[in-house]
């Protein structure tokens, strides 16, 4: 490494310590770090992480609150928010809810569609979630989400597991098997 490369180094080094950050390079920052589980526009191509584009911006600040305290506990979350502003918590809110999701759904089974299709409807999904299921204010977007991350949070729900949820969720899944619970998340996640 030469000189002026060194130089260059501590000097962004010694700024980073004198200047701190303003609010939009935090948030900039922020996002980055967020972006190698939920993607760079918030549609995530990971398994197990749920795409956040196009989320209701209620939604996303409640949530991202109760990750930052410690109510809702996600272990790989455990400390990503620490130290964020409310302000700069509902300037991540923003820039998700914003963003177009792009649902990249699996092949379509037409029997578990139907059957998860049917399922929604009498579990009344649509009440809180909107007919659609593009969520409104606390309530998230399904519609298009990752089938395997919808699965595992109905899973949750039916086993108890989901600290710093909505109980009504359990509530509205009781008495579903594995089975009813796969068919939702294949429909769901190829709803549009």
């Amino acid at each position: 490494m030469t000189a002026l490369k060194v130089a260059a180094l501590l000097s962004g080094v010694y700024l980073s310590i004198v200047a701190p950050l303003s609010f939009a390079q935090d948030v900039s920052a922020k996002l980055m770090v967020c972006g190698a589980c939920h993607g760079a526009d918030g549609n995530s191509t990971m398994t197990g992480s749920p795409s956040l584009a196009g989320q209701p911006k209620i939604f996303l600040e409640n949530n991202l609150i109760m990750i930052r305290e410690g109510i809702r506990e996600i272990p790989v979350m455990k400390g990503q928010l620490d130290g964020l502003s409310d302000p700069q918590i509902i300037a991540l809110a923003k820039f998700y809810s914003s963003q177009t999701l792009k649902p990249e759904p699996g092949k379509r089974d037409d029997g578990l569609y139907e059957r998860g299709q049917l399922l929604s409807k009498q579990a009344l999904c649509g009440t809180c979630h909107l007919p659609n299921y593009v969520g409104r204010e606390q309530m998230p977007r399904l519609a298009g989400q990752r089938e395997d991350y919808l699965l595992h949070s109905m899973r949750q729900f039916t086993s108890n597991n989901a600290k710093g949820r909505d109980t009504i969720m359990a509530a509205s899944l009781y008495g579903m098997n594995d089975d009813d619970l796969k068919a939702i998340a294949h429909y769901l996640s190829q709803a549009k």
